[in-house]
C-alpha cells in the first residue's frame, strides 16, 4: 500500500539531493572577496538614500488590482469558446451580456480615473 509513495519519497530525495549540490558548489566555488560596497544591503555599487520603507501609491494598487481584474476575466473566453457549438445561441447570447459588462465595467474605471497614471 505505501508503494505508490516511494516515488514521491525517491522524487524529494533527488531534489534536496540537486540542491544542496548547488548550494556546496556554489560555497566552494563561489568568489570570496569581502569588501565594503558588498556588506552594504544593496549591491548595485549606488549608495542608498532615503529610508529604506517607502510607501507605495495606492493608486499603484488599485491599477494592479484592477489589472487582475479585467485579466481574470478575460480567462472565462477559453471554456466558453471550446463549448461554443454545444452551447448554441443560448451561449452566444451568455457572452455577449458577459462582455458588456466587462465593457461597461472598463468603462467606468476609465471615466473614474482609475487608470490614469501620474
Amino acid at each position: 500500500m505505501l508503494l505508490e509513495y516511494v516515488a514521491i519519497g525517491v522524487m524529494i530525495a533527488v531534489a534536496t539531493l540537486i540542491a544542496l549540490i548547488a548550494i556546496g558548489l556554489g560555497e566552494l566555488f563561489g568568489p570570496k572577496k569581502k569588501s565594503a560596497a558588498k556588506d552594504i544591503p544593496y549591491e548595485s555599487g549606488m549608495n542608498p538614500y532615503g529610508e529604506g520603507t517607502r510607501r507605495m501609491p495606492v493608486r499603484f494598487y488599485l491599477i494592479a488590482v484592477l489589472f487582475i481584474l479585467f485579466d481574470i476575466e478575460v480567462v472565462f473566453f477559453l471554456p466558453w469558446a471550446i463549448a461554443f457549438r454545444q452551447l448554441g445561441l443560448f451561449g452566444l447570447i451568455e457572452m455577449i451580456v458577459f462582455i458588456v459588462i466587462l465593457v461597461l465595467g472598463y468603462i467606468y474605471a476609465w471615466k473614474k480615473g482609475a487608470l490614469e497614471w501620474e
